[in-house]
């Protein structure tokens, strides 16, 4: 867990806003069962995203079709981090429009769903307040991967600053179990 008790905070808010502000369908099948809703806190998510989860992230074309594609997602500081080469069809989507969705599921268990928009975090894309994160960032990937992932060509890192996020979990006392 990397997060703060402030950042836990207000990751806890978010989600508390992000489904308050769901439609009807949704906030029904995130509290199916009002004795065990199918919701993660901010906390048990924490405890539930570590080391490298595989995102669905989706960017938009200039003609506005939406594109998906896999990721890298690490979930530091209540936020995602991802990376992609700068020549990705992706990068360039990004680099003009910065509204992004990404998704991670695992199978029926857990699925956490983020609207927001994507901040370059790393040198040289990264200017002012958004470059001083990207020590730690990069700390912490080399030492999930072994190596700088600067290493593998011509990368950026995107942290998703969320506007939206909810975390559905079918059975949440099992899944923290295994965690």
């Amino acid at each position: 867990m990397h997060e703060t008790r402030a950042e836990l905070d207000e990751l806890q808010r978010l989600l508390a806003r992000s489904l308050d502000g769901a439609s009807g369908h949704l906030r029904a099948v995130y509290q199916a069962d009002s004795e065990r809703p199918h919701t993660l806190d901010a906390e048990q998510l924490v405890r539930v995203l570590t080391g490298m989860c595989t995102l669905a992230v989706s960017s938009v074309t200039a003609r506005g079709e939406p594109r998906v594609s896999g990721a890298d997602g690490h979930f530091l500081h209540g936020r995602w981090i991802f990376g992609t080469d700068r020549s990705a069809a992706k990068a360039r989507h990004l680099a003009a429009r910065p509204g992004i969705s990404a998704a991670h599921l695992r199978g029926d268990d857990l699925g956490v769903f983020t609207h927001g928009t994507a901040v370059p975090i790393s040198p040289p894309d990264a200017d002012g307040p958004d470059a001083a994160e990207w020590p730690a960032v990069h700390e912490h990937l080399i030492a999930h991967y072994g190596e700088s992932p600067m290493n593998w060509g011509e990368v950026v890192y995107y942290r998703i600053e969320p506007r939206w996020m909810t975390a559905y979990c079918s059975d949440p006392a099992k899944l923290l179990a295994e965690a």
